[in-house]
């Protein structure tokens, strides 16, 4: 509940005049140093399609900047809002996310130049990997690879905290 708090997600139950197609979705906020940026939705009933939205005609950005300042000498990067709650609310390490495999810029690369270790914490997927490999070409990160089929929620319900402290050496 903390972490859901903290990441100021909420339910949509009465959506804005033209926005009822979010109705009964979470709401994700990108939040910055000067607030809210953007919003994504994301499906609670998994057999609802799509499982995420965006508003209509906004550009992809990164998800929790703001850990770029909190962090110390290392960073975290996953593909997802929800893991990337996780990992820096629940875990502790603190972390930047995308909303996909497909949706890195460039431009991320520099935000990231400056720390002495990235990790990624690659799903258990080809979208996954694919995507930590090609971050791996751009900046000298470290691969978490999880393992087939897993991703950082569910290694953190089956495994805990420890599984990736311990995998990147941070107690």
């Amino acid at each position: 509940m903390e972490a859901a708090r903290l990441a100021q997600l909420g339910v949509v139950v009465e959506p804005e005049i033209g926005h009822e197609q979010y109705a009964g979705r979470l709401s994700i906020p990108y939040i910055t140093k000067t607030g809210v940026v953007d919003l994504r939705f994301r499906s609670l009933n998994p057999a609802v399609e799509p499982k995420y939205m965006g508003l209509t005609g906004a550009e992809t950005k990164m998800y929790n900047v703001l850990d770029i300042d909190r962090a110390g000498d290392f960073i975290g990067v996953c593909e997802g809002e929800l893991d990337t709650i996780t990992m820096s609310s629940c875990i502790g390490i603190p972390c930047i996310g995308v909303p996909g495999a497909n949706s890195w810029k460039k431009h991320y690369t520099r935000l990231l130049a400056d720390f002495e270790r990235v990790f990624i914490f690659a799903d258990g997927d080809q979208p996954g990997t694919e995507f930590a490999r090609s971050l791996a070409r751009e900046l000298p990160v470290t691969i978490v690879q999880l393992p087939e089929g897993e991703d950082v929620n569910s290694m953190y319900v089956s495994n805990g905290a420890h599984y990736f402290r311990d995998k990147i050496e941070v107690n």
